[in-house]
């Protein structure tokens, strides 16, 4: 996936960075649900378009899947490559 599907607001740029920041975590399924902080994300359906979209998507599980059902999140490189475009705007 290319990662030109999606709109990037400014909500969907912290969800971002929030990923990049290793502070993300999100389920393994066909509509992956995003924890930021361990809490739901209250904006699935940007989480959803983000994994889509191919911005986001499950890091290799650590074992904790297990136990949450949830992995941590990683950025693809279509979503380090908005993080590096917004951070030179």
């Amino acid at each position: 996936m290319s990662g030109s599907e999606v709109e990037l607001s400014h909500r969907a740029m912290a969800m971002l960075r929030a990923v990049a920041a290793r502070r993300a975590q999100m389920s393994c399924s066909c509509e992956p649900d995003l924890f930021i902080d361990g809490f739901a994300c209250c904006d699935q359906m940007t989480a959803h378009a983000l994994a889509h979209g191919g911005y986001i998507r499950p890091a290799e599980s650590t074992g904790l899947s297990a136990v949450t059902g949830r992995v941590p999140a990683e950025l693809t490189e279509a979503g380090e490559a908005a993080i590096a475009v917004t951070a030179a705007a």
